[in-house]
């Protein structure tokens, strides 16, 4: 062997891993890994609960429920007296917006048309599309903030 070469020694160095060129750690501190599961656990959480709350509550002003693959989304939402809903139809057949109490009732709503009504009282307002029943929603109307009680 000539002195300029050298013989390649495995990385005996402990707690390592090597895989090709690259050097692993196996062992991880129980700071990261806390933290890891921690932000795993969090992410998580906030994947289970976003369908819950986007969306579902609304400032006095406007909100928006939309049509598309024969539901309405978001299919229950909270709004303050005095609020604006917007249903748009995203949908490619048309679909209407009936309240059961018979309080607002719209045309056949074609792809991209809209339908609004404000609701200024506050209670549980049910509706459904009238072409086709299964499709229901509900709005809540709460009272606005600081008005007499």
């Amino acid at each position: 062997m000539r002195p300029h070469q050298r013989i390649a020694k495995p990385d005996t160095r402990p707690n390592i891993a090597r895989l090709g060129d690259f050097v692993l750690p196996l062992r991880v501190k129980r700071r990261t890994v806390f933290a890891r599961n921690r932000l795993i656990a969090i992410a998580f959480a906030a994947a289970l609960l976003a369908p819950a709350f986007a969306g579902s509550v609304a400032l006095a002003g406007d909100a928006e429920v939309r049509i598309d693959n024969f539901t309405f989304s978001p299919q229950r939402l909270t709004v303050k007296a005095g609020t604006t809903v917007t249903w748009i139809n995203e949908d490619d057949i048309p679909h209407t917006v009936a309240a059961s109490s018979r309080a607002f009732k719209s045309k056949a709503l074609d792809t991209d048309d809209k339908f609004s009504f404000t609701f200024t009282t506050p209670g549980a307002y049910e509706y459904f599309c009238s072409l086709h029943p299964h499709m229901t929603g509900a709005i809540v109307v709460e009272a606005a903030t600081g008005a007499a009680q």
